[in-house]
């Protein structure tokens, strides 16, 4: 399994995946979930990806190929002209690539290659822009009203996302909000785990504003993990005591 959180912002995009990979409790490895592709002043698109490996690692190495491919222009996310036309490729390939798989399982094939994606990203003249594609290859825009989105194991970081996002929080309040959602995930389910890859987009720069990866003794995410468990005793404890 695996978990990724997109959040937009007045100030742009923060974006937060983990890298564990699992096939039963004795099968775990590690691979990147997060890509991104830019051109230098006109645009930065990143993609995180959830479901099965090697789906998701069909679709991105078949994006990474129409990067350079000049016979491809038009369905690059290079060339794209809006964001709207970018997802869209992407949807389609994700969608694409899933019944390929399907189908040369067979029917009486086992196992099911599912995917989703969020993808988000800034081209020269227009708003930052941040998408959640479905296997279907259809998708959603965020927007104030929602945000945020999570792919993988979502339920147990979403309630602090909800109670402390503000959408003209500073990046550096945005990464430590995710960094205690990835936390309380961390905690409650052993099919997400560390390292963490974390990218940060200001709005106009088309380029990573931060590119970090939090390891096991990652001594600032130690400390909010360890920081947060003994903040939520002492707010628990402060609570008014219930009585019979």
């Amino acid at each position: 399994m695996t978990y990724c959180v997109g959040m937009i912002l007045d100030k742009g995009i923060v974006m937060m995946s983990d890298t564990r990979t699992n096939s039963g409790v004795d099968n775990i490895s590690v691979f990147r979930k997060m890509f991104h592709w830019r051109v230098p002043g006109e645009r930065m698109i990143a993609v995180m990806t959830a479901g099965n490996l090697a789906t998701t690692q069909a679709v991105v190495s078949k994006l990474e190929e129409r990067t350079k491919e000049p016979d491809e222009r038009e369905t690059t996310l290079l060339n794209g002209a809006t964001m709207f036309n970018v997802v869209s490729e992407i949807g389609k390939l994700l969608r694409s690539t899933i019944q390929e798989r399907q189908l040369a399982n067979g029917e009486r094939g086992k196992g099911k290659f599912t995917a989703s994606m969020i993808v988000a990203g800034q081209i020269a003249g227009m708003e930052p822009r941040l998408f959640m594609v479905y296997p279907e290859g259809n998708f959603i825009e965020a927007s104030w009203d929602t945000p945020f989105f999570q792919i993988g194991e979502t339920k147990y970081g979403r309630p602090i996302l909800i109670r402390a996002y503000d959408r003209d929080m500073s990046f550096e309040d945005a990464v430590k909000l995710v960094m205690v959602s990835f936390d309380s995930t961390l905690k409650a389910n052993l099919s997400v785990g560390l390292p963490l890859d974390l990218l940060v987009i200001g709005r106009d720069e088309f380029a990573p504003t931060h590119e970090y990866r939090v390891t096991q003794d990652d001594p600032y995410f130690n400390e909010i993990s360890s920081g947060w468990g003994d903040k939520l005793k002492a707010a628990f404890h402060s609570l008014p005591d219930y009585s019979f």
